[in-house]
């Protein structure tokens, strides 16, 4: 019998046509004779859709045409069993899951949000958890962590839009003190959107308010001018950990920007998410310095309580060879397959594991204690009899 393999993508992210992108990559490669490939696709308005033609890229040319022939979903659990329910009228059951498997990116999605629905549901899912998916979304967070666990980060300030709208001059004086030239970003979004490098005060203000469109927190960086850019992904959970081939990547701009990720390298118009990048693998730095990369990218992955496949970036100083740590990418575009094949990982086999480590995770975690069978409130007899409430007032 088949596993049945809930995919779900898309959602309320500026990174949704890059999820879309991603999730059709990999329904194309999971094992049709080992899976039921079932998508869940979520609109820009969080309405979530169900049915085979969703895993066509073509559809999403013109989605709003062709999705009265798709079916109105629900994720919901009955008894222990999780299915996809209509969302309108009478409650038809569509089908079963057996697992589901996110391939979202961006807040509001792969920001722990879906995992945390995922998680009072009850259902199975691939990748990392609640915590890990926040820490790895939130830019300022990240930071704070990786500090607080000895890893290299690059100077940096951050503040919130309000502050920097009621305060702007002292915020000014702390980028100042950075030294320019930085680079600015909304704290909680990713594929490089409304992020501009600045090199000098004057053009400062209009990048913070560039950013400032899409999040409430702004995070400001040193530039690191003498840059080798390096990727590495690393698969697995807390117990165990293996990591991929370094990618050196190039950019035709001051940093890798949205449209060399997902356009510049698309063929015949169609991009191959991340795969469509500009790269070059295995990355021309030396084997001590692959070691040291490879060694962090574990560490940062135990560190932020990580799970399934991630990218970790990293930042290198060519004159200092120092090496910083910039960010993890918990649900990477495309999934970072193209760090995997090669190392001899096929993208098919690397969607097997993934499910499978997923399910092995789901068992584990369910011999754990969750709740007690005994129940406190049966004996409850009102305010009076609440430990903790003695000085609680009529």
């Amino acid at each position: 019998m088949k596993i049945k393999v809930g995919v779900i993508f898309g959602g309320p992210t500026v990174e949704h046509e890059v999820s879309v992108i991603s999730a059709v990559q990999a329904m194309e490669h999971m094992d049709s004779e080992k899976y039921d490939i079932i998508p869940i696709y979520i609109t820009k308005d969080r309405t979530w859709y169900s049915s085979k033609m969703l895993m066509d890229i073509d559809v999403y040319k013109d989605f709003d045409t062709l999705k009265r022939y798709a079916k109105k979903v629900n994720l919901v659990n009955r008894d222990g069993v999780f299915y996809l329910q209509s969302a309108k009228g009478f409650k038809k059951t569509i089908t079963d899951i057996d697992i589901v498997f996110p391939i979202v990116h961006g807040s509001g999605a792969e920001d722990g949000s879906l995992q945390g629905y995922l998680e009072t549901i009850g259902v199975p899912y691939v990748g990392s958890g609640v915590i890990g998916s926040a820490l790895g979304q939130d830019k300022v967070i990240m930071k704070q962590v990786m500090a607080s666990c000895g890893f290299p980060v690059v100077p940096y300030t951050w503040f919130f839009d309000c502050e920097y709208l009621n305060e702007k001059n002292e915020i000014l004086k702390m980028i100042k003190k950075i030294g320019y030239p930085v680079i600015v970003k909304p704290a909680s979004l990713g594929s490089s959107v409304g992020i501009s490098v600045v090199k000098s005060e004057d053009d400062i203000d209009k990048a913070i308010m560039e950013a400032i469109k899409y999040e409430q927190k702004i995070v400001v960086e040193k530039v690191i001018e003498h840059l080798t850019e390096v990727n590495c992904s690393v698969m697995g959970n807390y117990e165990f950990q293996e990591v991929s081939e370094i990618e050196e990547v190039s950019s035709s701009e001051d940093f890798l920007t949205y449209n060399d990720k997902y356009v510049s390298g698309a063929k015949g118009g169609k991009s191959k998410g991340m795969a469509s990048a500009s790269r070059i693998i295995p990355a021309r730095i030396s084997a001590k310095k692959t070691e040291e990369i490879k060694d962090l990218s574990i560490e940062v992955f135990k560190c932020l309580n990580l799970s399934g496949v991630c990218r970790i970036d990293f930042l290198i100083d060519r004159i200092s060879e120092k090496v910083y740590v910039n960010e993890p990418n918990t649900i990477p575009g495309s999934l970072a397959f193209y760090l995997w094949e090669p190392v001899g990982k096929k993208y098919t086999n690397m969607l097997d594991e993934l499910i499978t480590l997923a399910i092995k995770n789901y068992k584990e975690k369910n011999k754990k204690i969750h709740s007690f069978e005994t129940n406190i409130l049966s004996n409850f007899s009102g305010v009076k009899g609440a430990k903790g409430l003695k000085g609680l007032k009529k």
